[in-house]
């Protein structure tokens, strides 16, 4: 299994313009280094965190997927973050997993945040796919599936686990930044895998702050790159399977997870 090379674009955002936030990321990803397989956005890293789908809302052939499909061609890499989109009058905060040939898959956030009334506008989603890159096998979170352990949870069967990396686009608040950082290092360690989670930067158009805290973990726990709090910056890291792997042999906790089906209908 090849080593993964990520990098994680920790931003401010421009509340609700679309055209603003592209630019800027435009002039961020310049600085990317080459030989870069994935790039992780903020959430709705295109108009902020915003509950206002009929002024930012987009279609899944718009300009913020076409400035995606266009950004993973040129930089021949997976580019990931969500939007918000409208299917048929239903808005969804949906991450685009943008290929470098242009093809996607998608994820819709399954757990709505109910105290910013995100759950009275979007749809939540109803699958929880598994995108593979490089043999690696990679679970899809957008902020606050953060804190349902049952969603994430990973699954081993005959020696194999379900994946081995877990994602997370965020705009999560800086008054709960302790629960941010601890529940980040809880879902790697109870899944036996890394964990690359992307935060935003700076005061939304509601005034909330967020200090970013942007990390990547590895199965341990371990920290293998930070950024640095209230700092727009880039961090990257090489995930090793090899390591991965080495240490799921010595401490297969697999072995003794409880076994259960969730109701996706729920």
């Amino acid at each position: 299994m090849q080593d993964l090379k990520i990098a994680l674009v920790q931003s401010s955002l421009v509340w609700e313009d679309a055209e603003a936030n592209l630019k800027n990321f435009d002039q961020k990803l310049k600085a990317l280094p080459p030989g870069t397989d994935l790039v992780l956005l903020p959430e709705m890293f295109n108009t902020g965190f915003s509950i206002n789908p009929l002024k930012i809302a987009e279609k899944s052939d718009g300009k913020s997927v076409n400035w995606l499909r266009n950004k993973a061609k040129e930089m021949g890499c997976v580019i990931t973050g969500s939007i918000l989109t409208d299917v048929d009058g239903k808005f969804f905060n949906r991450l685009y997993w943008m290929q470098p040939d242009g093809s996607f898959q998608n994820y819709d956030k399954r757990h709505l945040f109910r105290m910013g009334e995100e759950v009275h506008v979007f749809t939540p989603g109803a699958e929880r796919p598994v995108f593979e890159l490089k043999g690696w096998k990679i679970l899809p979170l957008i902020c606050y599936d953060l804190r349902f352990p049952v969603w994430i949870k990973n699954h081993f069967d005959n020696g194999k686990y379900e994946y081995d990396l877990i994602v997370c686009v965020a705009n999560w608040p800086a008054v709960r930044q302790y629960a941010w950082k601890n529940l980040l290092i809880a879902r790697a360690i109870e899944n036996q895998a890394y964990m690359a989670a992307v935060n935003r930067v700076g005061d939304d158009g509601n005034g909330k702050a967020h200090t970013g805290d942007s990390v990547v973990a590895d199965a341990q726990g371990a920290i293998v790159a930070a950024a640095n709090p209230g700092e727009e910056q880039i961090i990257t890291a090489t995930l090793r399977y090899s390591e991965l792997q080495q240490f799921r042999k010595q401490f297969t906790v697999g072995l003794d997870w409880d076994e259960f089906d969730l109701n996706l209908n729920h």
